[in-house]
């Protein structure tokens, strides 16, 4: 994937495990569906407003607390930034997330996720590029690599899985919104439940740990050249980002090139 070369924050593009909890299998958002691929949804209606205006309104009057207690700002120095402060911020860099070319496989890393407030709104202005520039017939495969370019971590365990939930919830309401199934059972939806589990990690990002001390491991998902849904993944480690040469890629066993859609049957690597 390609760099992002701007610097914002706490959302910083890098240079181009944790269980994820699952989505309630009877929620109404969600149809079900065992074939690998999403499917038009003819029984539900189609919004006619596009998704970038549904999250600008839906955006608009988001109210919520900066800080959960004083003992967690004391602790952990735990302050949530507004949306409002994060949309300035992400404005900043429009051209990496949404106008400049190749901005789908631009990526973010957030050091200090939180509950997700900055992976939503990047994959929310990834998610409305791609609906304003792609054919409807790759929104699939694109909005996985737009997930995919999205890196994060976070210390507390609370936040931690609100983030993961956050961004696999944003990715199904993006393609229900547009009357698609993204059932739990189908390998399109679990693709991106794996993804999020590679690209959102808990540990400390000072130290470069999980809070087992081992390694804080992610997974670079690159785009193959001469197909441009099939995805290799060459996992490397965060510490690695701190070194004068960057990617220990040599470190790990190499993954074979898969659909992009299929990531999360390619979880074994070849040595």
């Amino acid at each position: 994937m390609s760099m992002a070369e701007s610097l914002v924050a706490v959302a910083t593009p890098l240079p181009t495990r944790t269980a994820m909890p699952e989505l309630s299998s009877d929620s109404k958002s969600i149809a079900m569906l065992d074939d690998d691929t999403p499917q038009p949804r003819h029984d539900a209606p189609v919004s006619l407003t596009s998704y970038r205006r549904t999250i600008t309104m839906s955006n608009s009057d988001i109210e919520r607390l900066s800080v959960k207690s004083r003992h967690r700002v004391k602790t952990y120095g735990e302050v949530f930034t507004p949306r409002s402060m994060v949309d300035q911020m992400l404005n900043l860099v429009s051209d990496d997330l949404e106008r400049g070319e190749g901005f789908v496989d631009k990526t973010f890393l957030e050091p200090a996720a939180g509950d997700g407030n900055f992976l939503v709104a990047i994959l929310q202005r990834k998610l409305a590029a791609i609906e304003e520039r792609f054919d409807s017939s790759v929104w699939s495969r694109e909005s996985l690599f737009a997930l995919a370019s999205i890196y994060a971590i976070e210390l507390l365990e609370d936040n931690h899985r609100d983030a993961q939930v956050a961004l696999v919830n944003e990715f199904v309401t993006f393609h229900e919104s547009h009357g698609t199934r993204c059932s739990p059972r189908a390998d399109f939806y679990r693709a991106a439940v794996f993804i999020v589990e590679m690209n959102i990690v808990r540990g400390d990002t000072l130290t470069g740990r999980t809070l087992r001390g081992q390694e804080i491991e992610f997974s670079w998902w690159i785009r193959q050249i001469d197909d441009p849904s099939m995805v290799k993944r060459e996992p490397f480690t965060f510490n690695s980002l701190r070194e004068a040469d960057a990617f220990d890629f040599a470190v790990y066993d190499r993954f074979e090139p898969c659909p992009v859609h299929h990531v999360h049957k390619n979880a074994s690597a070849d040595a």
